[in-house]
């Protein structure tokens, strides 16, 4: 994102508090855990698997043997069912027309159950034909009928049975938009059965991949079936906000999950001792598909100190298409609590150590949203430093293109599952429509990111197929640094599109007082977030392709001591935790990692919220930013 339109508002400094809605038939959904798209394996399982794999054993030794491995590595939350194909029947000619309507759902798309997944796919024997069709059709029925869904289809031939076409049914669940995916894997297959499962795939924006041998499915089915799961996961600890600050709960460090509704301001507080530095910020997700070209909903973050005093301070993030599934996200930087007094009633009121309030409101709201999202809230509490360190650093880094081979990289749906990308290199994914996709990379004091990505060339695309692509870089608390979007048309794509890269500063804590207020956001170390978005294209639907992506990540520059934190750090979680186990920090940590310089601070997030970012000494900032597309 561009923070060329920041504007500085005189004010006092002053502190931050959220408002979510809490809505008790939702409160109740167990909001701690993390949501995936229901995604329905279907395995083949007619005569010819039962011939001999390359590796050793049957073909369907070797296809149990990738679900076990897929089943082992996959989310505890996830929601996974496996239905099978030519179980029931020879393939002899007198058997064709009951094997042809052999379609079994061994377990439905449920909450993981590895067991029971396990155990099913190990009691399939083949024997029969190969229903592709019926069998993509049965799959689409078991699941649930609206909301994004995924099928993996591991098939080793072609149909046997058409009709129905498998194509032709591909297409049918098509028309659904982006709301159901099939992902094909061909295992050992020829030349028109590779274009068959192919067409599948791409009639539906998913993907086709090959497996020539069972080795090579066991490697196969776990990162595709991650895809076929991808979504937004919100988590964290359950919380109330409150519709005024008096009864707000008080949040102390981590992460949490809320409910926000339309319109209705919600109240967090935040109690922040002397001298240090309180980080919220507020992520919602909205529900992919829908036609709806200007679907604007913004989010408003305001902030209030002692008796409710408003402390001046307004961020919001407005999102133009949130049917694309985006995640809009505010975040704020609260230093008012370093800010000597004024001798002023109303101003000291947000100044100084205290409990401050964070509101949140979902404050436009597109035509037709739900009533209710999800939000998740990140928290952090920073303690005073005795020593800030080196001085700040205004200059973006450079970036160089990292050489080398590419490596897979499987995005994930969240911040809470980005995939951890471990240094500079060329990284690889497969977007498909209406996705947005993180990744995380992280940065140690003194170091640097700059990164761009690569949207490669697609068939059978073009004007009337346009999409919109965007790339996004985050911070740690999930405030917006930089972002670039383009159309895409079916031939290369880099963003950003000036041939330079999205970069940071190198992290240094006194960012935060540079003059530059597009450098106060790059003043801790962590996990820095890309996030890569492939809207559903304009036109006909059936004949997008997913696109592959690339992204070429540079890090710069040697870890270097950061600050010296005073005060006890011991009860504060550590700064750049996993994000996949926040809400559950690591105090033994943050007392080792306090006197190495890194930051002890703990976050907690709200799915559903913007983030606003203020860290000025003594200036409030009103933020106007650019609108995701």
């Amino acid at each position: 994102m561009s923070f060329s339109n920041r504007i500085l508002a005189a004010a006092a400094a002053g502190v931050i508090g959220l408002v979510p809605v809490s809505v008790p038939a939702l409160a109740q959904q167990s909001p701690q855990q993390p949501e995936y798209a229901p995604t329905m394996l279907v395995l083949d399982a007619s005569g010819s698997m039962a011939a001999p794999d390359p590796g050793g054993g049957t073909k369907m030794d070797s296809a149990k043997n990738a679900v076990r491995t897929f089943v082992t590595a996959a989310p505890a939350t996830a929601k996974v069912g496996l239905t099978v194909y030519g179980t029931s029947t020879g393939s002899s000619d007198a058997e064709k027309d009951t094997g042809c309507r052999d379609v079994q759902v061994l377990h439905p798309a449920e909450t993981l159950d590895r067991p029971a997944l396990t155990g099913a796919a190990d009691r399939i024997a083949p024997s029969g034909y190969t229903p592709v069709g019926t069998a993509l059709r049965t799959a689409a029925a078991a699941l649930p009928q609206e909301g994004p869904r995924s099928i993996v289809l591991v098939s080793d031939g072609l149909d046997t049975c058409a009709p129905p076409d498998p194509c032709e049914v591909a297409r049918e669940l098509s028309a659904q938009g982006a709301e159901i995916v099939v992902h094909a894997i061909g295992f050992g297959v020829d030349d028109p059965s590779r274009a068959q499962l192919t067409c599948i795939a791409q009639a539906t924006g998913g993907t086709y991949t090959d497996a020539v041998d069972g080795k090579t499915l066991e490697q196969v089915l776990p990162r595709v079936s991650a895809t076929a799961l991808r979504t937004y996961a919100p988590t964290g600890s359950p919380i109330a906000g409150t519709a005024g600050y008096r009864d707000a709960p008080v949040a102390a460090a981590g992460q949490y999950l809320d409910v926000l509704g339309q319109r209705a301001p919600r109240y967090y507080a935040v109690d922040v001792p002397d001298d240090a530095t309180a980080y919220f910020s507020a992520t919602v997700s909205f529900p992919r598909g829908g036609d709806a070209v200007f679907a604007n909903n913004r989010l408003d973050l305001r902030v209030y100190g002692t008796d409710g005093e408003d402390c001046h301070v307004y961020e919001n993030e407005l999102a133009t298409r949130s049917t694309d599934g985006v995640a809009l996200t505010v975040g704020s930087a609260w230093t008012g609590a370093a800010e000597p007094d004024t001798g002023s009633p109303s101003t000291d009121r947000c100044r100084g150590g205290g409990r401050y309030y964070f509101a949140l409101e979902w404050a436009h709201v597109a035509d037709n949203a739900p009533a209710q999202l999800p939000v998740e809230l990140l928290v952090g509490v920073e303690p005073a430093v005795a020593d800030p360190g080196p001085a700040p650093d205004p200059e973006a880094v450079e970036f160089a293109a990292p050489d080398g081979v590419t490596v897979p990289a499987i995005g994930g749906g969240s911040f809470n599952v980005a995939a951890a990308l471990p240094g500079s290199g060329r990284y690889t994914d497969t977007l498909q429509r209406g996705e947005f996709v993180f990744y995380r990379v992280k940065l140690e004091w003194g170091q640097g990111l700059a990164y761009r990505v690569r949207f490669a060339a697609t068939p059978d695309r073009g004007s009337d197929y346009v999409s919109n692509i965007a790339t996004t870089l985050y911070n740690p608390y999930r405030a917006e640094l930089d972002s670039d979007f383009a159309a895409y048309t079916g031939t290369e794509s880099i963003l950003p599109s000036n041939d330079t890269a999205l970069a940071t500063r190198p992290i240094r804590f006194l960012n935060r007082e540079a003059a530059e207020h597009t450098v106060h956001g790059q003043a801790v170390p962590g996990w820095y977030y890309i996030a890569v978005k492939l809207s559903p294209a304009h036109g006909e639907r059936s004949r997008v392709a997913p696109v592959p992506v690339e992204l070429e990540v540079d890090i710069t520059g040697e870890p270097e001591p950061g600050p010296r934190y005073g005060g006890d750090t011991a009860s504060t979680g550590t700064f750049g935790a996993d994000p996949q186990q926040a809400g559950a920090p690591d105090t033994a940590a943050a007392a080792d990692t306090a006197a190495d310089g890194v930051s002890p601070l703990v976050w907690v997030a709200v799915i559903g919220g913007t983030v606003l970012v203020i860290s000025a000494a003594t200036t409030i900032f009103l933020l106007g930013r650019r609108s995701r597309r």
